[in-house]
């Protein structure tokens, strides 16, 4: 293990997110394709939150270990085909860097370690 990231937020600061009204905050945070999958559901807010902390533990993970930060928009959160998480980092300067991610949330909370193999 190089370094390791972990973050924690509460579910409802991304409560009552819309396209409509808070496309400009999105983007500020997530990229096209992380709003497309968490806009496909019912409700966003855990899919939103959970992300947001796996892009806060990447950049603490980063921080460790090369002491620079990266904008939230640079990072990325998918689900593979077959539904597991993966980060990538839109940034060549972070491209040879390896991750492994965990998400997870319940009712009220979201959490998520990155660490830097």
């Amino acid at each position: 293990m190089k370094a390791v990231g972990i973050d924690i937020e509460e579910i409802s600061r991304f409560e009552n997110k819309t396209l409509e009204k808070d496309l400009k905050f999105l983007h500020r945070i997530f990229t096209k394709n992380e709003i497309e999958y968490c806009f496909k559901y019912k409700n966003p807010s855990s899919h939103l939150a959970v992300r947001f902390c796996a892009k806060e533990a990447a950049v603490k993970a980063l921080c460790n270990l090369k002491n620079k930060k990266i904008s939230l928009n640079k990072i990325e959160i998918l689900n593979r085909e077959n539904g597991v998480p993966c980060l990538k980092i839109l940034d060549d300067e972070f491209k040879d860097l390896n991750f492994q991610i965990s998400l997870s949330h319940e009712k009220s909370k979201a959490i998520a370690i990155v660490i830097i193999v």
